[in-house]
């Protein structure tokens, strides 16, 4: 093909993760875009060849400290559906709370990396400032900022008290006072507007053609979220799929705005409805046979394959990431725009590197 190829990455002043494209440019045009993968290649499945079953929830909630609490739980659902144990009710609500609190602090990470691409500083860190809120909730609750570390087989390791829950619900009060003071600005500012609308365009029936899934594909018109399955305690909480219908930048921005106050919602719920009891059930035995285990991470659905064979090890262990999803609709989302639009349509679909290269 014709045009200069130029590469995108790993390291750039602007990319939060080192993702890694070739774009063949003409006149400042792209007129193809190819990834290139192993970067920070980990070998963490591998790990599953050496490392206990129960030792291996550690190893997977650093698949990815943004959404560690979502690996963590989507593991621990697999083998509690190989060993045979349900959770209690009281630890299902409780993973909802710290999933949907990992989803706020993920969104609005995003958010302000979003504002930055497009030079947006003060943006950058009022969303920053909001999330440090989040954070703290974090520690308060689990006793870590990141990697939270509650999921355990068969439910959790940590609790509420009463003083938590309120403490939680004035703190989730003020940051939905701050998110709606700057919706104004993350959705209609004349800056925002010019370099995320009719960019990165991607339709419905292609977005499913190509896989996508999470915000990008719920930005494009597909009513799709995993959560509706009703793992954990999400089927006893009222709640729809965020989608947009534009299917461009500004589109994937409105889905994981509106998400926030979505999870908040949530939140809200499931204190209200966080049921007395156990945190966790006793687990006897070794996990024996195979499942397929899903879930909603922030940027979209996780899949977990779980083979064991009843010994101390797994026999496989493989996971799929969102963005191992999205990133083929990357490709074809940038052919035609200029090289300028590349930063703010690559953070659009929130890539997450380490993810990915697990």
């Amino acid at each position: 093909m014709a045009g200069t190829v130029l590469p995108f990455g790993p390291q750039h002043p602007v990319l939060p993760e080192p993702l890694h494209l070739n774009l063949t440019i003409e006149d400042e045009i792209v007129v193809a875009a190819m990834p290139a993968f192993g970067y920070v290649h980990r070998g963490l499945e591998k790990l599953a060849d050496i490392r206990d079953f129960r030792q291996m929830i550690q190893v997977v909630e650093r698949v990815c400290g943004i959404c560690s609490m979502i690996h963590a739980l989507t593991y621990c659902q697999g083998l509690e559906e190989l060993l045979g144990v349900e959770p209690p009710r009281r630890a299902r609500f409780l993973r909802v709370i710290w999933s949907e609190l990992h989803r706020l602090h993920s969104h609005l990470l995003w958010l302000g990396l979003f504002a930055d691409a497009m030079g947006f500083e003060s943006l950058f860190m009022q969303l920053w400032k909001i999330r440090e809120r989040i954070m703290d909730i974090n520690e308060a609750t689990a006793g870590n900022r990141v990697i939270l570390s509650v999921n355990v087989i068969g439910g959790v390791r940590r609790d509420l008290d009463a003083g938590q829950t309120g403490w939680l619900l004035t703190e989730l009060a003020e940051v939905e006072k701050g998110i709606n003071a700057l919706g104004r600005t993350i959705l209609s500012d004349y800056t925002v507007q010019q370099r995320t609308r009719g960019k990165g365009v991607i339709g419905g029936r292609q977005a499913l053609e190509f896989g996508c899934v999470g915000p990008m594909l719920r930005a494009s018109g597909v009513s799709q979220d995993i959560r509706l399955l009703g793992y954990a305690a999400y089927g006893e909480l009222d709640f729809a799929p965020v989608v947009e219908q534009d299917g461009d930048c500004h589109a994937r921005c409105r889905v994981r705005f509106a998400e926030l106050g979505q999870s908040i919602d949530l939140i809200r719920q499931a204190l209200a409805k966080l049921p007395a009891g156990d945190l966790s059930v006793p687990v006897k035995g070794r996990p024996e046979g195979e499942t397929v285990v899903r879930a909603e991470q922030p940027r979209g659905e996780c899949l977990y394959y779980i083979k064991a064979n009843g010994g101390r090890f797994l026999e496989r262990l493989r996971i799929r990431t969102p963005t191992f999803a999205n990133i083929p609709a990357l490709t074809a989302m940038l052919p035609g725009l200029e090289l300028a639009d590349v930063p703010v349509v690559l953070l659009s679909i929130d890539p997450c590197i380490s993810c990915t290269e697990r």
